[in-house]
C-alpha cells in the first residue's frame, strides 16, 4: 500500500512546521523583491527582481500548503536565476555571488524539505539530485571567484639594467632609509637583496616596540587615530613618530629606545586624524660631527609647529627658531584648533625645509591659507612664502594683512631635486571642494596641480594641472616620484605623478612638459554650476589605474539579491554620466573613482633598474549630493570652531562648506545603510605593475582579503582575496619583492614582482595603513612597519612598530 503524504494526513510533525516557516520566509523575501523589483522596473532597470519575487511568493504559498509544486516552482526560479546571472556577468565570480549564492542557500533548504513534501524513497532521490545541483552551482561560483583573485599577467618584467641618477647630489638609499620616500626622489626602492623571493618565507619578527601613544579614554582623541608613519633609518638609529607627533629614536638592530621627544600636542588640535607620516633628517654642512644638532630631526606637528632636535640626543636645537621650534601657521588666518596641521614629512632641498599644511576640508570657504613656506634648516628663519594670489609677498604679508584665505594647500609630501633646486608640490583644490563659482585667477590655475617651485626663491618654475575647476575633491595626495625616463634620445629627468582619478602622468621635471601622451577629452556637462564645468578634462593616455569601463547597473553588488536590488535602485535614481559627472542638488550623483583614488597618499614605488612602476590603488565610487544651506543648517552641520561642531567621522559626510550655497554629503565607498556593504562589485582595491617605458600593464591583482570584512561590520574571517580599500604605499627591493600592507585585512605581505603572487604574509596587531621601509645594519636586512590602524578604514589602532628579518 502506498504511504500517504504528509500533506494528505494533515501536515503534522516538526518537519512540516519547519517547511511552513521556510514558506513564510519565501513569501517575505518574495514580497520585498516584488515591490523593489517593480520600483526598479519603473526606473528602467532589470526585470529579474520582480519576476523572481513573484516566483518566490508562489513557491512560498505552495510550500505552506506542503505541496511539492512549491519546490518545483522554486527549482524553476533558481534555474532561471542561474541563466540570468550567466547572461549578465558570465563567469565573473564576484558578479555571481549576489546573484546565485543566496538563492542557492534557499535551494538547499528546499532540497532539505523534499522528504517532507514527498515522503519515501522518491523524496530522498530528489534531495540527492538537488544536492548535486547545489554543489555544481557552488563550484561554478567558486571557480569564478578564484579566477577573479588570480593576478592578471599581461607581459614579462623588463630585464634589469644598471641605472644612474641625473641628480648626483640626491641623498643615497641602501643600508639607510634617510627620507620618507627612501630619498626625496620618493622611489620607495631599496637595492638590498638579502631578503629575496627565495628566502622571504623564512621572514620572522626580530623585535617590536610600543610608542605608548594611544587615545585611551580621552574624548577628544576617540576615533581619531591613524598614525600612517614610515620611519627613517640613518646610521644605527631608527626615527619613528606617533600619531600625536611623539618622536622616538631607537636602536635599528634591537628596537631599544635611545631617546623620546613629546611635543605635547593638545587633542583639540587633532584634525580628522592624529597622523604623522614621517620626519626629516638633515646634516648641517661644514660643522664638526660632534657639534650639538650637527645632524637633526625636523618634523611638523598637529598644531603646525616645525620642531628640530639633535638626532643623537633628542634635545631641542636652540638655534632653530625659538627654543627649537617655529610657528608655521603665522599670518594664515584665524587659527581654530584642528584647522591647520602638519601631518606629512617636510622636504629639505638645498638647506630649505619646505612644508605645506593640512587645512581641514569642507569647513569654510574662507579657510586658512594654503600658503607654502620654506624655512632655513639651520636657523628656522622663514626664507620665503608662496601665496599664489599674492606673488608680491616674499616672506610675510604687510603689517595687518594675512595670506590669501581658502587657497589650494599641500597636505601631502613634496619631492625634491637637489641638482635643479626644485621642489615638486602636489596641491589640493580650493577650499569648499565641491563648489567653484567664486574661484578666480590663480586659484583656478594652480588647484589640483603639480607645481615645481624654485627652492631658493619660492617662486613657481612651472605647473601641470590634472583637473580643471575641481569639484570632485581630486586633490593630489600622492608624493610625486622622480626618475630618469628612457627615450630615443636618452634618459630625461622626469617626475611621475599618480592622481586620485587614477591617471599617471610622466612630466619633464625641468619644464613640466608631458613626456607621454596627454589628451583633453570631453566630459559630462550640466550639474549645479553648468557655466563652471569645462568641456574637457586632461586624461593620461600613457597609463591609468582606472577601470576601462564606467559603472553600469550590472556593476551593483551585495551579499544577496535584495541588497543588490537596493543598490540598483540607488544607481538608477542617481545622476551618472560617467567619469567627471558634475555635482547635483536634490539628486544623488555618482563620483567614480571616489576621492580615495586611484592613488592616495601612499603614492607609488618604482624599480629604477627594471623601469617598473608598482602602484596600489582604490577602485570605489562615492555617492554624493549637494545639500542646500538651509537644509544643512537644519541638520546641524556647522564648521569646526562653532558650538556643537562635528569633531570626527568620515571626511565629507556632512561637511558644512560654510560660505558657499551648499554643504556636501558624501557616502564614501557608496555603502548601504544597515548592512554597511559596498554597492560596487569587488575588487575595491588592487596593486599593479606597469612598464615605465611603454605604460603597458605587466600584471594586476586584487589587494586585500575579506578576513576583516563582512556584513553588519562582522569580520567574515574568509581568506578570499576580495581586493579591499587600501591606504599606504608599497616598497620595492632588488630582491624582486614588493612589501605592502595598506589593505583592511590587517596583513603585511611580500609579493613577487615577477608574477604578482603573494609569497609571504604576517598578521599585524593593527591596520597596516602605513608604508613599510627596509634597511641594513650589522650585515642583516630588516623590514619595518608601524601598523597604527585607521578609523576611517575601520581597522584596529595600535602603537606597535614591528621589525622583521631572516633568522640569524
Amino acid at each position: 500500500m502506498a504511504r500517504p503524504s504528509l500533506a494528505a494526513s494533515g501536515g503534522g510533525g516538526v518537519g512540516a512546521i519547519l517547511v511552513r516557516i521556510l514558506s513564510v520566509i519565501f513569501v517575505m523575501i518574495g514580497a520585498t523583491l516584488t515591490i523593489g523589483g517593480a520600483w526598479l522596473l519603473t526606473l528602467g532597470g532589470s526585470f529579474y527582481y520582480l519576476l523572481a519575487g513573484l516566483g518566490l511568493i508562489a513557491s512560498g504559498v505552495m510550500l505552506f500548503r506542503l505541496k511539492l509544486t512549491g519546490a518545483y516552482i522554486y527549482f524553476g526560479v533558481f534555474v532561471l536565476t542561474v541563466m540570468w546571472a550567466l547572461w549578465e556577468v558570465g563567469l565573473d565570480g564576484w558578479g555571481l555571488v549576489p546573484r546565485v549564492i543566496a538563492p542557492a542557500v534557499l535551494l538547499a533548504l528546499v532540497i532539505a524539505s523534499l522528504p517532507v513534501l514527498r515522503p519515501g524513497r522518491d523524496g530522498r532521490k530528489w534531495a540527492i539530485g538537488g544536492g548535486v545541483g547545489f554543489v555544481v552551482v557552488a563550484l561554478l561560483a567558486g571557480f569564478g571567484v578564484a579566477q577573479a583573485n588570480a593576478p592578471k599577467v599581461d607581459m614579462p618584467l623588463p630585464a634589469a639594467q644598471p641605472s644612474t641618477s641625473s641628480d648626483p647630489d640626491a641623498i643615497p638609499v641602501g643600508a639607510d632609509w634617510p627620507a620618507y620616500g627612501g630619498t626625496y626622489h620618493a622611489q620607495r626602492y631599496s637595492p638590498l637583496t638579502q631578503i629575496n623571493t627565495g628566502n622571504v618565507g623564512k621572514l620572522q619578527r626580530a623585535w617590536n616596540i610600543h610608542t605608548g601613544d594611544l587615545p585611551g579614554d580621552r574624548p577628544g582623541a576617540q576615533n581619531k587615530y591613524a598614525s600612517e608613519n614610515t620611519p627613517l633609518k640613518v646610521g644605527n638609529a631608527l626615527y619613528i613618530c606617533s600619531g600625536k607627533g611623539i618622536v622616538l629614536a631607537v636602536d635599528a638592530a634591537t628596537g631599544k629606545t635611545i631617546w623620546r621627544h613629546d611635543p605635547q600636542v593638545s587633542d583639540d588640535n587633532i584634525p580628522y586624524t592624529a597622523a604623522c607620516r614621517g620626519v626629516s633628517y638633515f646634516v648641517v654642512p661644514s660643522v664638526a660631527p660632534q657639534t650639538p644638532c650637527a645632524t637633526r630631526i625636523i618634523w611638523g606637528t598637529l598644531d603646525a609647529r616645525l620642531i628640530a632636535v639633535d638626532s643623537r640626543t633628542g634635545q631641542r636645537c636652540q638655534g632653530f627658531g625659538q627654543n627649537g621650534q617655529v610657528d608655521t601657521a603665522a599670518n594664515m588666518g584665524t587659527l581654530i584648533p584642528g584647522m591647520v596641521s602638519i601631518t606629512s614629512a617636510p622636504t629639505i632641498v638645498r638647506g630649505v625645509v619646505v612644508t605645506g599644511h593640512q587645512i581641514l576640508d569642507g569647513q569654510y570657504r574662507q579657510a586658512p591659507s594654503g600658503v607654502i613656506k620654506g624655512f632655513d634648516a639651520v636657523t628656522g628663519q622663514l626664507r620665503w612664502a608662496w601665496d599664489m594670489m599674492r606673488p608680491d609677498i616674499n616672506t610675510t604679508p604687510p603689517a595687518g594683512q594675512i595670506y590669501t584665505l581658502g587657497t589650494p594647500n599641500m597636505w601631502t609630501t613634496a619631492s625634491g631635486d637637489e641638482r635643479l633646486g626644485l621642489v615638486y608640490l602636489p596641491l589640493g583644490s580650493t577650499a569648499a571642494d565641491y563648489w567653484s563659482s567664486d574661484r578666480t585667477g590663480p586659484q583656478l590655475d594652480y588647484a589640483t596641480s603639480l607645481v615645481a617651485l624654485d627652492v631658493t626663491t619660492g617662486k613657481p618654475r612651472w605647473h601641470f594641472q590634472t583637473v580643471h575647476h575641481d569639484v570632485w575633491d581630486y586633490d593630489l595626495g600622492s608624493q610625486a616620484t622622480l626618475v630618469d625616463f628612457p627615450t630615443g634620445a636618452g634618459a630625461l629627468p622626469a617626475v611621475v605623478l599618480p592622481s586620485k582619478q587614477g591617471d599617471i602622468y610622466v612630466l619633464n621635471r625641468e619644464t613640466g612638459q608631458p613626456l607621454t601622451q596627454v589628451a583633453e577629452l570631453p566630459v559630462p556637462q550640466g550639474g549645479q554650476e553648468p557655466a563652471m564645468r569645462t568641456k574637457t578634462q586632461p586624461h593620461s593616455l600613457f597609463h591609468t589605474l582606472r577601470r576601462q569601463n564606467d559603472l553600469t547597473e550590472k556593476s551593483m553588488w551585495g551579499m544577496s539579491p535584495i541588497d543588490q536590488m537596493v543598490c540598483r535602485i540607488q544607481f538608477r535614481q542617481a545622476s551618472y554620466a560617467g567619469f567627471y559627472t558634475p555635482p547635483t542638488v536634490g539628486q544623488h550623483y555618482i563620483e567614480y573613482p571616489g576621492y580615495n583614488g586611484g592613488s592616495d597618499w601612499g603614492g607609488i614605488a618604482i624599480d629604477p633598474n627594471r623601469g617598473v612602476i608598482v602602484a596600489n590603488y582604490n577602485d570605489m565610487p562615492n555617492y554624493n549630493t549637494l545639500v542646500p544651506r538651509a537644509e544643512a543648517d537644519k541638520r546641524g552641520w556647522v564648521p569646526r570652531g562653532q558650538p556643537n561642531a562635528r569633531k570626527g567621522g568620515a571626511e565629507g559626510a556632512g561637511d558644512p562648506q560654510a560660505g558657499v550655497p551648499y554643504a556636501i554629503s558624501v557616502n564614501a565607498g557608496w555603502r548601504l545603510p544597515f548592512t554597511g556593504l559596498l554597492c560596487k562589485e569587488p575588487p575595491y582595491g588592487g596593486i599593479r605593475a606597469i612598464d615605465l617605458k611603454t605604460g603597458r600593464q605587466i600584471w594586476d591583482r586584487p589587494l586585500g582579503t575579506a578576513r576583516n570584512n563582512g556584513p553588519f561590520g562582522i569580520p567574515s574571517g574568509l581568506p578570499i582575496n576580495i581586493g579591499t580599500p587600501n591606504n599606504g604605499g608599497a616598497v620595492v627591493t632588488a630582491g624582486n619583492l614588493i612589501f605592502v600592507a595598506a589593505a583592511t585585512d590587517g596583513l603585511i605581505r611580500a609579493i613577487d614582482i615577477n608574477t604578482g603572487k603573494t609569497v609571504w604574509s604576517d598578521v599585524l596587531p593593527g591596520g597596516g595603513q602605513a608604508t613599510p621601509m627596509t634597511y641594513e645594519i650589522g650585515g642583516r636586512q630588516y623590514l619595518v612597519i608601524a601598523p597604527g590602524g585607521h578609523h576611517f578604514m575601520e581597522t584596529p589602532i595600535s602603537d606597535e612598530v614591528i621589525a622583521y628579518a631572516l633568522p640569524t
